[in-house]
């Protein structure tokens, strides 16, 4: 089995404004960043499920010029709010990493 870093060079997440929450899957090449794409693991309902937003709320958005894949919810905290416990954003990503996904060198 195989994780997001083994298809991806750089997963992030950060605000986009003080109401958007924002993810960067940047893929280590094309065979990895079609791999991933085809698998479908970053879908509107994973991220709805994750961040208890609507699925209609959730933008998933595949750049294959720059071989990755952006994806845009409403933060679950207005930024800087009494409740908001990660200001900038930045490890809202951590539980994706643990996702299990097939190996990037088999065909998918």
């Amino acid at each position: 089995m195989a994780t997001l870093l083994d298809y991806c060079s750089l997963v992030r997440s950060k605000n986009a404004g003080p109401f958007t929450l924002t993810f960067d899957f940047m893929c280590h090449d094309e065979h990895t960043y079609r791999s991933l794409v085809a698998l479908d693991v970053l879908s509107t309902a994973l991220f709805a499920d994750l961040f208890d937003t609507d699925v209609s709320e959730v933008r998933v958005i595949a750049h294959p010029l720059a071989l990755a894949v952006k994806v845009s919810l409403p933060r679950p905290t207005v930024q800087g709010s009494v409740r908001d416990s990660d200001c900038y954003a930045g490890q809202q990503y951590a539980p994706l990493l643990e996702m299990k996904l097939p190996d990037p060198g088999r065909p998918v």
